[in-house]
């Protein structure tokens, strides 16, 4: 039986990337807590070409999503590892104008009425985040982090995702795969 509606994000992280010869190397997942919401919309054009007095040809272009990533609050480690910011001597975080960002995997699962879909997207980079704060009135309401993501394909294989759902026989490989960066099984 497969899902009727989604809802609900969890378990999302980050992975960071080295590239080396063109080959993505993928560091530890850390989790990043307090996820709110993903808005991901596609991004590419179509090439439309025109024979006959009408539309005789059409190719999508897939280069990847861009979007947001809602969180309660960014992490320091994210900061640290993707952001290109330091840490001095007094745990102070410092931001420097030519700290290099770095790119990273980024996974997280949606819910459904029967099972959840989890989903690695391979080739992401962004932008340092707004900086937002508000006056507290009558009640707390707390603000949020938003990370502005561009999704890349990926540099070795033009990869730009995969998703994952429970099935009969992939348990083991949906259990599993949130501990490292999900690679292609390929069938000979």
């Amino acid at each position: 039986m497969s899902n009727k509606v989604k809802f609900g994000l969890r378990n999302v992280k980050y992975s960071k990337i080295t590239i080396s010869g063109g080959v993505e190397t993928y560091a530890t997942p850390v989790p990043i807590p307090g996820a709110v919401n993903i808005a991901l919309a596609p991004a590419g054009d179509t090439a439309e070409f025109y024979a006959v007095d009408s539309l005789y040809f059409t190719q999508a272009n897939n280069q990847g999503y861009t979007g947001d990533l809602e969180i309660a609050l960014i992490p320091e480690a994210f900061m640290l590892d993707i952001l290109g910011m330091t840490v001095d001597d007094n745990e102070a975080l410092i931001e420097s104008a030519d700290a290099a960002t770095s790119a990273f995997a980024l996974c997280f699962e949606v819910q459904g009425d029967t099972k959840g879909r989890k989903t690695w997207l391979y080739n992401c980079t962004c932008a340092r985040p707004n900086q937002d704060a508000a006056t507290k009135e009558k009640g707390i309401t707390p603000s949020t982090d938003k990370l502005s993501l561009i999704v890349a394909p990926r540099v070795s294989d033009k990869k730009v995702k995969v998703s994952l759902v429970l099935g009969d026989t992939n348990e083991t490989a949906y259990n599993s795969f949130f501990t490292t960066v999900y690679t292609e099984v390929l069938i000979i």
